[in-house]
């Protein structure tokens, strides 16, 4: 497994989700949005695994602007520009991707 995990270090869920894998003995690349962002290769990636609206947070400010926005790619440069928006933590395997905390989904990826 080669897993990567995009996220905030004030976030909660990040944190435990760094703990999920640290107790399984699963080696993870950790990579702060706020500092670093992501590419929009990745963000493609991202999109394609889980759907462009459920990588946006909800509770951010930006949200509503984020959701009157026209298109799809729209949506993605405004992600891309603002790292706030999205919602963590994001974690990758491959081409495989969750938002949020959902070690359901990263136990089948054993």
């Amino acid at each position: 497994m080669n897993i990567q995990i995009f996220g905030k270090n004030k976030c909660f869920d990040t944190k435990k989700a760094q703990r999920w894998f640290k107790e399984r003995r699963i080696k993870v690349q950790y990579v702060d949005v706020m500092r670093y962002g992501m590419s929009r290769g990745e963000l493609q990636s991202v999109k394609n695994a889980v759907g462009l609206m459920n990588m946006a947070d909800e509770k951010d400010a930006d949200y509503a602007l984020f959701t009157y926005l026209a298109s799809d790619e729209a949506r993605l440069d405004k992600l891309y520009e603002i790292p706030e928006l999205l919602r963590t933590p994001i974690v990758r395997n491959g081409r495989q991707a969750t938002v949020g905390y959902c070690p359901e989904v990263w136990e089948t990826w054993k």
